[in-house]
């Protein structure tokens, strides 16, 4: 969901948190018209941008003129429009998901942690194709997002098409559930990670305030995640992209009159350069925007893979009864012309796995230096794998407990043990591994051979966990 304050109105992007959308709404302009059907068909000549399918001019209803536009515009009643906008603060009463529409029904994009969602089992990525018996296939979002919600304690019953393509029926109990905005931590080796999980209004600021925080406890590079980031107000995207070095623009927008190159908002604290950021398939709207701004201006190193690729803007219009029209009423670009609409931006680093183990170990790999050589990636060893490290002559008997460390890729320091025999180091976990986790060995030129004379360099290599 992208918000652009523009012309007067609020441009926003369809995808949809279903405890945000509700705030964002509440402090949109009003734009009032009199005669519904002729308004609203006034209001997609003038305003709307994309393929029109048909003519219309010669629809009966606004449903006729609906169907002619993109998926992404739409037309609600009042008692619809008041059923979504419930929720205020990222606070609201559901089942704990996040949403998108997909030509198959409602596609889940992620699962709060604290919602009654994720405890059935449900996965982003799942496809919600029918709501209490009803199919999802022609449903708007506000639609389903409207069935979804309700008062707390009672039922709702999906039909899912799971990633396995199996479909499954679930009935699950709405409860009261808020989705934190900024996440950080530090990670081994001084990493900075920061996650934002919408472009809410005061993301920026929670984003500065992590960062802050983050480098008083020595981070000196940083990971900025956007992964399952369906997006949120423009201006906070405008504000996080004004955090990156050179990052001067934000977007290219064309609109249905004009087209512009928007500036990004500078702000106080600027991420280092080679600062790392995570996109994946659901990372639409306002993380688009980050993303190809940052990769366009070479702002930042993207990781993961090709995002959503939604690309336009919507804006919402009061009619004179008290119903909404959403109208896509722009497309947006990299500032120096990335296309997102229908392709999403294409990463610098494509990952198969989850991108902040590569973004980790890479950035591990830059504060070694050049003292360390890489050697060839283990994959797929056991969760109880014992690491041997050969070497070209006896090593001494008594090794430097802070010479060899194991590190989790995207967490810290895995406790192991070192023994030395002959030209062999056996590195052993004392707890079997993470299935599907990645690591790093990091070997410091700190081991000594039999007569005591230390390494000239080091060495390092990547680990892949079997699943």
């Amino acid at each position: 969901m992208v918000i652009l304050k523009n012309r007067g109105v609020f441009h926003m992007k369809k995808t949809l948190a279903i405890f945000l959308t509700m705030l964002l709404l509440l402090i949109l302009p009003i734009n009032t018209y009199a005669s519904i059907l002729d308004d609203v068909k006034s209001i997609v000549r003038s305003e709307y941008v994309g393929e029109i399918k048909g003519d219309v001019n010669n629809a009966t209803t606004v449903d006729q003129v609906i169907a002619m536009l993109d998926p992404y515009s739409d037309y609600f009643t009042k008692e619809e429009y008041e059923a979504f906008i419930q929720s205020i603060e990222n606070e609201s009463v559901g089942i704990g998901i996040i949403i998108q529409k997909h030509e198959k029904g409602i596609l889940i994009v992620n699962v709060i942690e604290n919602g009654s969602a994720v405890k059935t089992g449900i996965e982003a990525g799942d496809i919600i194709t029918k709501i209490n018996g009803q199919s999802t296939v022609t449903m708007s979002m506000e639609e389903a997002q409207s069935l979804i919600m309700g008062e707390e304690n009672t039922i709702v019953e999906l039909e899912l098409l799971k990633t396995n393509g199996k479909t499954k029926k679930q009935q699950i109990q709405r409860r009261s559930f808020s989705l934190p905005i900024v996440d950080s931590k530090l990670l081994y080796g001084n990493v900075g990670y920061i996650a934002v999980s919408t472009f809410a209004e005061n993301a920026a600021d929670q984003v500065a305030e992590a960062y802050k925080g983050l480098l008083n406890q020595g981070a000196t590079s940083f990971i900025v995640d956007l992964q399952n980031n369906g997006g949120g107000y423009v201006l906070t995207a405008e504000k996080l992209i004004g955090m990156f070095p050179g990052a001067t623009y934000a977007y290219k927008v064309k609109l249905s009159t004009k087209s512009g190159l928007v500036r990004a908002v500078q702000q106080s604290v600027t991420f280092p350069t080679k600062t790392r950021l995570l996109v994946n398939g659901f990372s639409a709207s306002a993380s688009e925007m980050t993303a190809a701004a940052l990769l366009d201006q070479q702002s930042a190193i993207l990781y993961g893979e090709p995002t959503y690729g939604k690309g336009t803007m919507q804006s919402f219009f009061e009619l004179s009864d008290g119903s909404i029209l959403k109208l896509t009423t722009g497309e947006f670009f990299g500032p120096k012309g990335t296309i997102v609409k229908e392709v999403g931006v294409n990463p610098n680093i494509v990952t198969t796995s989850n991108p902040l183990y590569q973004a980790h170990y890479d950035s591990l790999v830059d504060n070694l230096g050049t003292r360390y050589k890489e050697l060839k990636t283990l994959e797929n060893v056991p969760t109880t794998k014992v690491f041997s490290v050969n070497f070209n002559k006896a090593i001494h008997e008594k090794v430097d407990p802070g010479a060899v460390k194991l590190v989790q890729l995207g967490g810290g320091k895995v406790d192991i043990t070192l023994k030395a025999v002959g030209k062999q180091l056996f590195v052993t976990p004392t707890a079997p591994l993470d299935k599907g986790g990645e690591y790093i060995l990091i070997i410091e030129p700190k081991i000594k051979d039999a007569k005591g004379k230390a390494m000239k360099t080091g060495n390092h290599l990547k680990i892949t966990v079997q699943k």
